[in-house]
């Protein structure tokens, strides 16, 4: 008996799923769960998107910055059927019911769980990333782009312009950086007026024993205007 061929919907790439596979495989769902439980975003009642749903989805906003957001959704369902909460089909909710459900989980466990995943990957054999017997950690920051709305410029600020402000809000962050494999870790997002040395000292806070921090802004800036020089030191 003749079968439909089976083809991937328009558009879409079998490396689109491997990639929503590879984000079940690093965010592991008891993790996940986990730190919905630890927030106290645990969905209490059936909806149209889940909590747990809505963490990955999150994640592959990032992957997928130039699809619409109901699109990312669909894709995303199609590509993790393993979780509970997909069991039964989901509705493909629109831009207000997406943003509900993106408000309703909030930052705090995005930010647990990037905290608890997020980690160096080098091992013994990782060109790059040792010196002697410590592995190998840098210090830098920079800032990103965020949605030009008056929340966000509320929240964040905006640099200065020549004329007027700049296009968009930004955020600053700093992260530790496993020399390497370019892994960030203990990331620490403020706003764009925030110094890098304020956001740096929550980030010294993920240095473990055997890390060796080989430098740290050398080419900032402090409030006298006076470079802050490159340091060695050992994290443990």
């Amino acid at each position: 008996m003749a079968r439909t061929v089976a083809e991937l919907p328009k558009g879409m790439r079998i490396t689109d799923h491997i990639s929503l596979g590879v984000i079940g495989q690093t965010f592991p769902l008891d993790q996940v769960q986990a730190v919905l439980d630890q927030t106290g975003r645990t969905s209490v009642r059936e909806r149209d998107l889940p909590a747990d749903l809505m963490v990955y989805y999150v994640i592959a906003m990032s992957l997928y910055m130039q699809v619409s957001y109901n699109e990312v959704l669909r894709c995303l369902q199609e590509g993790i059927r393993w979780l509970p909460s997909l069991e039964k089909p989901i509705r493909i909710a629109g831009k207000s019911g997406i943003s509900q459900a993106r408000k309703r989980l909030g930052i705090e466990p995005i930010r647990l769980l990037h905290d608890r995943v997020v980690r160096p990957l080098a091992t013994g054999q990782t060109k790059g990333a040792w010196y002697r017997k410590w592995k190998i950690i840098s210090l830098d920051g920079s800032t990103f782009d965020v949605a030009d709305t008056d929340e966000n410029e509320a929240a964040f600020g905006r640099p200065k312009a020549s004329r007027g402000k700049s296009g968009y809000p930004k955020i600053r962050f700093v992260s530790l950086v496993e020399n390497g494999t370019h892994v960030l870790f203990g990331s620490q997002i403020g706003s764009y007026d925030t110094h890098e040395i304020a956001l740096a000292k929550g980030a010294m806070d993920h240095l473990h024993p055997g890390m060796l921090r080989i430098g740290i802004f050398s080419a900032m800036r402090c409030g006298n205007r006076r470079p802050i020089p490159a340091r060695n030191c050992c994290g443990g």
